[in-house]
């Protein structure tokens, strides 16, 4: 027997043959660690994915199946009707109830147009001047207040639009407007009368004050990640700030402008409080843009509880918010279409 050092009893030279080609006990364990450790994150990575499709699909579900009653009943007079009733019994529900959902339908639609053509330029322009034109000690603090902005509640800017915003509108601001707009079909909406400051435009107006935090916040991360040298390429070539801001930082991030404008839309389509607040509850198309309307969410919230003990009318609730889920996804859904047209962030200029 050949021992190491010629002396009997020692450990042999060779290992023995089971042994050959192992690895060490620590090793084989940390690599089982370690692939244990990649299983759990590639399960936790699932589940973060499928836990908000699950939650879309369960409420959709939710919402169909209570809403399933009436959608038959309503049939497709709820999505173009202009005529929303309980019936005989009054507001609790009754015989001869008839729902017509187009006014409020349009309203929805509207207030987050409004709010939308309001708010994207100005949010662009805040973020084009926080990252391009102001000094660092201007636009740090001015940038972490227009994020504190975007978390205040919507009843307190709902509760000043109403008590102060909305009326100085009106008094001050819609009457010049109305006395300048040309007498033609177009511009006759923008005419007098101009109410007393709750309407659609107050509303959409006070939803584009909600939404600018959100667009601008997104717009300016976007802004400070466009690469330096192609802005001073052009600025080399002769070219102007606007045009430096055309031609290359807004091509670079249109993409995220898309989405950050998207998470402004859905937080106007969905707005509640402030709009059940501003907007007058009028369950009809008003025949100016200063007059009393309402949207799907805030005729939601003032009607439930009136209708808790009538089961048409939750029923037909639930339908409504069905259709404000519908067009929430159909937004998402030709936004993406939109981003996959205009390329991706940081796409060549012109499109190629």
């Amino acid at each position: 027997m050949s021992t190491v050092g010629g002396m009997a009893g020692s450990v042999p030279a060779t290992p023995h043959a089971d042994s050959v080609g192992k690895p060490p006990l620590p090793r084989r364990a940390a690599d089982f660690l370690r692939r244990n450790e990649e299983t759990g994150w590639r399960g936790v990575a699932w589940v973060a994915v499928i836990l908000p499709l699950a939650a879309l699909v369960f409420a959709i579900t939710v919402l169909a199946v209570k809403a399933w009653p009436v959608i038959g009943h309503n049939g497709w007079y709820f999505l173009y009707g202009r005529t929303w009733t309980y019936g005989n019994q009054g507001y609790g529900g009754g015989p001869g109830a008839t729902f017509g959902a187009w006014a409020i339908i349009w309203g929805t639609i509207a207030s987050s147009v409004i709010a939308i053509v309001i708010a994207l330029p100005l949010s662009i322009g805040a973020a084009f001047a926080l990252t391009e034109r102001m000094p660092t000690w201007i636009s740090r603090p001015l940038g972490f207040t227009i994020e504190i902005l975007a978390g205040i509640p919507s009843v307190v800017i709902g509760l000043w639009g109403i008590l102060t915003f909305a009326p100085w509108l009106a008094h001050n601001v819609y009457p010049h407007i109305a006395s300048v707009m040309p007498d033609v079909p177009v511009l006759r909406y923008f005419r007098s009368p101009t109410g007393t400051g709750e309407g659609l435009l107050s509303a959409g107006i006070v939803l584009a004050l909600m939404i600018v935090p959100i667009i601008t916040s997104t717009t300016r991360d976007l802004f400070t990640q466009v690469p330096p040298l192609p802005k001073e390429g052009a600025s080399a070539l002769g070219m102007t700030d606007w045009e430096v801001a055309n031609k290359v930082t807004l091509p670079w991030v249109r993409s995220g402008i898309i989405g950050a404008t998207v998470l402004g839309l859905g937080r106007a389509l969905g707005e509640t409080i402030a709009i059940a607040m501003i907007g007058g509850a009028a369950l009809h198309i008003p025949t100016t843009i200063y007059l009393p309307f309402t949207t799907i969410a805030a005729t939601i919230l003032t009607q439930l509880d009136g209708q808790l003990a009538n089961p048409q009318g939750v029923s037909t609730l639930a339908e409504l918010a069905l259709v404000l889920a519908v067009i929430s996804v159909a937004v998402n859904l030709i936004a993406r279409v939109i981003v996959n047209r205009t390329g991706r962030v940081g796409a060549p200029l012109g499109g190629a």
